[in-house]
């Protein structure tokens, strides 16, 4: 069966941690592109929330109360999928959490939890997709980050988490083409992205979490999302920042290693770690405190979404993030 990905309008597409953030989102954006969408996630009341704004602008959504880490709870979904739209089309597996805090701090356990979440979630939705669409077709979407290629401290278990999806969805898709399963397989790597993501994260800090600049939109990455949803295509970064981190760390590990105190700084925010509850064993939703805007736009994306990035730009860009990680040390 020859990969024929759909447009949108003709697409049932299911996201996992859809109640907030990037999950969100896309969710909402793919709606207003005639999608029929299945909202997953383990808070109810955030799924009805988004899935109640989807229907009262003309779209078609329903929502399965689930939870990521449990394998059981994957094939509820695609059950409920099938039952309201007979097939699924587009799976993103979008559901994850992090840790704020030094390896030798957070303890064992909530790395173990974290990677239940970010990692065998992934492993869990892919296969249940895979099941259903190697006679049908589709797209696997899985979310990773600029650390699926460059680990960051004070983030260590979730980066190591998201080099696991990294290396887990490159697998895939080389067994699948070897298949010739009719699978299109991408890994998306946000920047900091404007969401809960340092409120849901549990945090051993003795200041709130904050992220690095340059601070992107959860749209963009539902653009990037709905992109690869329509076109089959190995991976993209989502930010310029995202693909210049990457390339640094690639190319020039020994400079990037020694940027980690101008991380360290910019991942402690200003005011002091407060009392507040997080995502990493029970369901979060919105946060108002952490609602910011962040840029609309990057060129790079913009140009890895309608043409191929070219090694000079690549280049380009971790010169550029070299030097602006320097200035930042000083």
């Amino acid at each position: 069966m020859k990969l024929n990905l759909k447009p949108l309008r003709d697409q049932v597409i299911v996201i996992t941690g859809a109640g907030s953030g990037i999950g969100a989102a896309t969710a909402r954006m793919a709606a207003r592109h005639g999608a029929k969408v299945i909202l997953a996630g383990r808070q109810e009341e955030t799924l009805a929330k988004v899935a109640e704004e989807i229907l009262r602008e003309g779209g078609t959504a329903a929502s399965v109360v689930a939870d990521v880490g449990l394998q059981e709870d994957h094939e509820r979904i695609l059950a409920q999928a099938i039952e309201h739209y007979g097939r699924v089309d587009t799976w993103v597996n979008n559901a994850g959490v992090s840790i704020y805090g030094t390896l030798e701090e957070v303890p064992i356990e909530d790395q173990r939890k974290l990677f239940e979440t970010d990692y065998w979630g992934v492993v869990y939705g892919c296969m249940a997709a895979v099941r259903h669409m190697k006679s049908t077709g589709g797209a696997i979407i899985n979310v990773g980050s600029e650390v699926s290629d460059r680990a960051v401290p004070l983030q260590g278990a979730y980066s190591a988490a998201k080099h696991a999806v990294k290396g887990y969805t490159d697998a895939l898709r080389m067994e699948l083409r070897e298949q010739q399963a009719p699978i299109s397989v991408t890994l998306i790597k946000p920047a900091s992205i404007a969401t809960g993501f340092t409120v849901h994260a549990r945090n051993y800090m003795d200041a709130q979490p904050d992220l690095p600049p340059p601070v992107y939109s959860a749209d963009m990455v539902a653009e990037a999302i709905l992109h690869a949803a329509r076109h089959p295509v190995r991976d993209l970064y989502v930010g310029g920042a995202s693909r210049a981190i990457a390339a640094l760390g690639q190319n020039m590990p020994g400079i990037a290693d020694r940027m980690a105190g101008w991380l360290f700084r910019r991942q402690r925010g200003p005011a002091r770690a407060g009392q507040g509850t997080d995502s990493l064993y029970e369901a979060g939703g919105e946060h108002e405190a952490v609602q910011r805007a962040g840029r609309r736009h990057s060129v790079y994306t913009h140009l890895a979404m309608h043409q191929r990035a070219t090694v000079v730009t690549t280049v380009a860009l971790a010169g550029g993030a070299a030097l602006w990680l320097l200035r930042g040390r000083r």
